[in-house]
């Protein structure tokens, strides 16, 4: 809820040729859970649902494994993360007809309601409120924190899936999951051209609007925007 964002970068100025990591790099946020760097997203919810014995990710996965001749440990991949990705959206769209199945039934007996308006309105709202939402986005784990007063957005916080997972290291040293996935000696096929690092971050569908600042030379903002 207290989150706030200080404009005071002291990361490398380019031109440089490698990163220094001791140092700060990143405007990201480095989130832990329990002490521990996280990986969020369809690679970690399809190996939940495979840990916790759900059948049929596990047939599903089963049989996507079996066909490319490779073991479950191959999932913990470029190619992992990618193919989770499809298994997930097949997962999903199987259980759709259930869901809109559940929803016709609620709509015969009267149960119009699509959600919960009871603190919809600002005009019920109290002087000063915080709020926190969780959900589970596509991209992953997905939570965002607000502080309202007298009507208004006082401070807000988020931390988004790239948050976790393009994450710098944090005091102890833990990186996160995008530099972590470019920790195994990638091969590059055309050392000039290493099209495969892209394609390890792309397969995390990274999303960094989130972390980017705009300033003048000065660490000043250029513009602040009021809306009333």
């Amino acid at each position: 809820y207290d989150g706030e964002t200080t404009l005071n970068y002291s990361g490398p100025k380019p031109p440089y040729d490698h990163l220094k990591v001791e140092n700060s790099y990143s405007w990201m946020k480095a989130p832990r859970w329990r002490g521990h760097a996280m990986e969020t997203g369809p690679l970690a919810r399809v190996l939940m649902l495979y840990a916790s014995g759900h059948e049929p990710t596990k047939e599903l996965a089963g049989s996507v494994l079996q066909q490319l001749d490779l073991p479950l440990e191959a999932m913990f991949s470029t190619m992992g993360r990618t193919a989770a990705r499809t298994l997930e959206s097949k997962l999903i769209a199987d259980q759709m007809m259930g869901w809109l199945d559940n929803l016709m039934a609620n709509i015969k007996v009267g149960d119009l309601s699509v959600h919960n308006e009871e603190k919809w309105d600002p005009s019920t709202w109290p002087r000063e409120a915080r709020g926190v939402g969780f959900t589970e986005a596509p991209r992953g784990s997905l939570a965002h924190w607000v502080v309202i007063k007298d009507g208004k957005i006082d401070n807000y916080q988020a931390v988004v899936p790239t948050t976790w997972n393009a994450g710098p290291r944090d005091a102890k040293g833990q990186p996160g999951a995008y530099e972590a996935a470019l920790m195994d000696n990638h091969q590059l096929l055309i050392a000039k051209q290493p099209l495969e690092i892209q394609r390890t971050i792309h397969s995390f569908d990274p999303c960094i609007a989130c972390a980017v600042h705009v300033m003048d030379p000065k660490g000043e903002e250029l513009i602040k925007i009021k809306v009333s």
